[in-house]
């Protein structure tokens, strides 16, 4: 009874293709689309939602210029040559998609926070501009508008990739539904370190917390479901209302299971709750939302995290394999069969 949803590539690249320079390599464009056409045609009769890409800008950034995520490379120049040629491997494998599989539904999943200035100091505002210009922009212009934010191309002047003739508007190719991983707000505010190139100085540009605002397990992550709706609102407005899908939207806590058998996450609930009534509010004021994933499933890897982070809806004693639902399986089961929705919670798996 489980409708699958694939996503073609989260970050799992081949070893023998990052030998030859990996996503910065433009033929890997080529072998991802050959990899997308051999996947579909041996799928076609089983799935019918694919996703390309997931999280492109963590591939590219965190991969390639903070050096947290394979293969820890720490270029500027090489990172938006990888971004890139993700999207363009996006674009190119869309028509394949279509053509393999009859009532294809088929969309990219782009991680997006909602951002602000941390105050109304002109340079803040210019900071949270840039940042989201590298975070949002950056993926979601290609998409809709076939260019790349002007500002940025500014900014990053000779750093900026090879852009062929014909590459944007393949990037561009129409899809059925926009992938929205949402986890938090980001305050921006300017950084003197300037256009330095560890971290996110490259982009002058720095995020401040706010001690009353709660973050989860991830220090860096406000839970802040207002930017939900207002991210939700913003795309609506500014990128033709797309068809959306919330891809990933979840916390993780320190979770551990009680005397009792049980694992008591009131947190989470709270946070989904919230969550799911920012969605509510965004429906209500026009935006096109298709469908729902709580990040996640169960307990699983975090990338350079191992699995120190928690994010399940089903705890997972990784001694033992033992599953035990949380309070928020529970709750989310019960919510979704009260307003008459199926199950919707993610896990990724490698097809490769």
């Amino acid at each position: 009874g489980i409708t699958p949803w694939v996503t073609l590539f989260h970050w799992d690249l081949p070893q023998a293709l990052q030998d030859k320079g990996g996503w910065a390599n433009r033929t890997t464009v080529d072998a991802f689309v050959a990899y997308t056409d051999l996947v579909t045609k041996r799928y076609a009769g089983q799935v019918k939602h694919w996703i390309t890409i997931n999280e492109p800008w963590v591939h590219s950034f965190c991969g390639h210029q903070f050096g947290v995520h394979a293969p820890g490379l720490k270029d500027l120049k090489t990172t938006l040559a990888v971004a890139h040629h993700l999207m363009l491997a996006h674009g190119r494998a869309v028509p394949v998609i279509r053509a393999n599989v009859s009532g294809a539904q088929v969309g990219l999943s782009n991680n997006l926070d909602w951002i602000e200035p941390a105050s109304d100091r002109p340079e803040d505002h210019a900071a949270a501009q840039r940042h989201d210009g590298a975070f949002n922009r950056w993926f979601l212009d290609p998409l809709f508008k076939a260019s790349y934010p002007q500002d940025m191309v500014d900014w990053y002047g000779p750093l900026m990739p090879d852009v062929r003739t014909g590459d944007l508007k393949e990037m561009s190719a129409p899809t059925d539904f926009l992938g929205a991983n949402y986890y938090t707000r980001r305050l921006m505010a300017h950084d003197p370190a300037g256009r330095g190139t560890e971290g996110r100085t490259f982009l002058a540009a720095k995020q401040v917390y706010r001690s009353f605002v709660p973050r989860g397990h991830f220090d860096e992550w406000e839970i802040f479901p207002e930017g939900l709706y207002r991210l939700m609102v913003r795309l609506k407005q500014d990128y033709g209302n797309p068809s959306l899908i919330i891809t990933e939207n979840g916390t993780t806590l320190p979770d551990e299971v009680g005397a009792d058998g049980m694992v008591h996450d009131g947190t989470r609930i709270r946070y989904l709750a919230r969550h799911a009534a920012a969605l509510h509010d965004a429906i209500a004021d026009g935006v096109k939302m298709k469908g729902y994933f709580v990040w996640s499933f169960m307990d699983n890897y975090e990338w350079g995290f191992g699995f120190t982070k928690r994010f399940g809806l089903v705890h997972v004693d990784y001694a033992t394999q033992t599953r035990t639902i949380k309070d928020s399986g529970y709750w989310y089961a019960e919510t979704v069969r009260r307003n008459g929705f199926p199950i919707s919670a993610a896990n990724h798996f490698s097809l490769t």
